[in-house]
Order: structure tokens, then sequence, then C-alpha cells
């Protein structure tokens, strides 16, 4: 038995400085500075590279990578532990080196990038020196990898990239962009006829049309893009041809789980305003705390979100214990579907226990409850997952052929007084 639910305690020495260190430097940042992608911007220099050097001191920076990449080589429940004190901020991932989709994007080019790409993208990208961009939703696919139409062919000694995408995240910031496009359009399996190329974002022939931002987030970016006859080396492509939805799926699994690490910490923060408010604030005759509807609502924020931030972990210690996402497969899924409603249904209540000026641009719950639909349909709709849950679940049963099921219960009864010599 190695059943543990405690902290090592020299690990928690680090989650408790970056748990003071976020309050305290971190969260300032997001009342004051613009996009945490927006690098060039002579405050984020001032500001946050003071801050990420502090972060290095402490060993704390990429803490997702390997000890060979510049990270600290934690496993997934450290990074649970950390990554949910990081989701209280909007630019702690950054000050940490953690930050979505460039972690992603720096995983699949470790994983599968020649040493020339790893020089030229992974370097600048885990030292926050450049951004980069998943280029990978078109506009009439959606969460369809298989509609993409997106095409790149040959020609001569480079690609030539034609095609449109659409909420490519910080494409306006990135240095480049990682773009899914068929290569292969006569491989009988949909699936093998992508491939991921990487295109430098000063490449001619992109045209972002538009910048699309998300409701209660200001800050957000996420480009409509047209590559129009886009040419690139034959070599900037990331793996082999026909790789790219397994390139992306490797990607995607650790995402998801990530971001619900993240997640943890936003409900958490919003349980925190929400019990700071019931605690002061008087009316009808007494403080909102002692209105037993209001307590109903704290109890249930506290149940569910214990209880996702257990789902939350035991993923994680799963991932480190098998090593491969495709054995957790399911449990991913269910964090991914489960996440959006806890988040959604903590903020929907600390909003309305704050009344009016918790519908104003004042509190951030508007935006928290917007988030919670981004969440449920980013890197895969809710429903797309929960089938995931469903079918993997299946499996593990059997049909019957019986007139009635085993559970019935005369048979079951039946069967009872023959294995007891009661018949």
């Amino acid at each position: 038995m190695a059943w543990d639910f405690e902290t090592e305690p020299d690990f928690q020495k680090k989650l408790d400085w970056t748990e003071a260190f976020v309050i305290s430097e971190v969260e300032p940042l997001d009342h004051v500075l613009g996009s945490p992608y927006d690098i060039a911007n002579p405050q984020f220099v001032r500001f946050v590279r003071p801050l990420q050097a502090k972060v290095k001191e402490q060993e704390l920076w990429a803490c997702h990578l390997s000890p060979e990449l510049g990270g600290t080589g934690y496993g997934q429940v450290k990074l649970a532990l950390l990554n949910e004190i990081l989701g209280r901020s909007r630019f702690a991932p950054t000050v940490f080196g953690a930050q979505a989709p460039d972690s992603g994007n720096a995983e699949i080019l470790a994983h599968f990038g020649t040493p020339e790409q790893k020089r030229r993208y992974l370097a600048p990208l885990l030292d926050n020196q450049i951004v980069s961009c998943f280029s990978m939703t078109e506009p009439q696919g959606g969460a369809d990898p298989t509609l993409i139409t997106t095409q790149a062919h040959l020609d001569g000694d480079g690609w030539v990239l034609n095609g449109e995408k659409w909420f490519s995240s910080n494409a306006h910031f990135a240095a480049f962009l990682l773009v899914m496009a068929v290569t292969e359009p006569d491989q009988p399996d949909p699936h093998q006829r992508m491939s991921m190329l990487i295109v430098p974002a000063t490449t001619p022939g992109i045209e972002i049309v538009r910048t699309v931002g998300y409701a209660g987030d200001a800050h957000s970016g996420h480009s409509y893009i047209r590559y129009h006859g886009v040419r690139i080396p034959a070599d900037q492509i990331l793996g082999g041809r026909g790789d790219a939805f397994a390139i992306a799926q490797a990607r995607l699994g650790g995402g998801r789980i990530h971001h619900a690490m993240r997640t943890i910490g936003e409900a958490r923060k919003a349980f925190d305003m929400t019990c700071e408010r019931v605690l002061s604030r008087f009316t009808q005759g007494s403080m909102l705390a002692d209105k037993q509807m209001v307590q109903e609502k704290i109890a249930d924020c506290w149940i569910e979100l214990e209880q996702f931030r257990l789902l939350v972990l035991r993923t994680a210690w799963l991932i480190d214990k098998h090593k491969d996402y495709r054995k957790v497969r399911r449990d991913i899924a269910a964090v991914k579907a489960a996440m959006p409603k806890v988040l959604h249904d903590i903020a929907a209540r600390a909003l309305h226990l704050h009344g009016s000026v918790g519908l104003s641009e004042e509190m951030p719950f508007m935006a928290m409850v917007a988030n919670s639909f981004l969440v449920g349909l980013a890197d895969g709709p809710t429903e797309v997952h929960k089938i995931t849950v469903a079918r993997q679940t299946l499996r593990e049963y059997q049909p019957t052929d019986a007139l009635f099921p085993r559970y019935h219960l005369p048979t079951a009864r039946a069967k009872a007084l023959e294995k007891l010599g009661m018949a």
C-alpha cells in the first residue's frame, strides 16, 4: 500500500514560496499590464523579466520540462500542486515559464524536432525570448481535425501552404506558428493525411485577417489567419509526413491536464472571494454567512472544488505511474469534461452572492463565467470527452444474452437458494 495525501516537506516549502510570491508579486501585474505574450512591451521587460529571474533562482522555471531542457523534470502530481497556485493569476504561467500554448509547443518540439529545429525554435522558446502559436482549428472544421482543408504541397525544395485557420492563439505575437495541413490527401485514413509544419511568422503570405477577443478577457488574442502561397523549406516539418494528428494528440493530452490544474486555482480564487463576501455583508437582519441558502452554496462550492481537485491529482498520479497519456485517456477526458462545470458553478455562485457589483466590470466573475465556456470548448468540446469516458468505460463490461439480466432479483434469489442448498 502506498496511498498518501501529504506533500513532502521540501516541496511544500517551494509551494509556500510560490503562493506568497504569486499573491504579492505576480497578481498585481494582472491589473496593470496587457497581454502576457507581448514580450516586446517595455513594461513586460521592466516588470516581468526580474520576476522570471527570481523564479529561476528558486529552480521553479519550466518545471514541466526535463533537466536537459532547462526544467526541473517534475512529475504531474508536483505540477498539479504548483499549477493550481499559478492558476490564480493571468501572468503567473509566463512568470514561471509554463504558459500555453508555448509549453505544449515546446514539448512536441523536444520530442519530434530535429537538432536544427530545436536550436532555432526550442531554445529561445524555453527561455521566453519568443512566443509561439498552434494553428490547427479551421472555421468549417471546429473540433474535428479530419475536416481540415488547409493544404501544403512540395514544390521544388519547399512546401507551399494555402488555407485558413481560426482561433490561432497569440499569432500576432508569435515568432513562429505550428500549422496542421493536409500533405497526404490520398491516404485512406484521414488521420494520416496531415503534417505539422513550422512556419516563421515573418514568412510572406501570412495574413492575419483579424484578432478575435474572448468575452470578459480584453487581453486575449486568437487570430483568424489566411495562408496565401506561404513558402517554407522542405525541412520545416515536425516529425514525419502524415504524423500531425499523432503529434497533436501527444501535445493535447498534457495540455488538458495542465489547464485543469490551473482551473483549480481560478475556481479557488472565486471561492475565496465568496467566503470573504458572505462573512462581510449584513442584510435582512443577519450576515450572509448565517443564511442557510448561502451556507448551501458555500458547501456546494467546497465539495465540488475538492472533488475536482482529487480527480485531477489522481489523474496526474496515473500519468506519473504509466508515463503514457494513452493509458490515462479516460481519466484525462473525465477531468476535461468536469472542468467547465466546476468553474462555471463556483464563479456563478460568487457572482450571485456579490449582487449587482458581481455583474459589473469591477469584479472578475463575468470573465470567469465566460472562461468556463472557453475551457469547455478549447482542446475539444465537453461532449467529445464524455464520449471518450463512456466508450472507455463500457469496454470493461460484457453484455448478456439471457432473457433476464444477471441482477434480476428472482433469478438472483433462485441462484442463491441453489448455492446455499435451500432450493
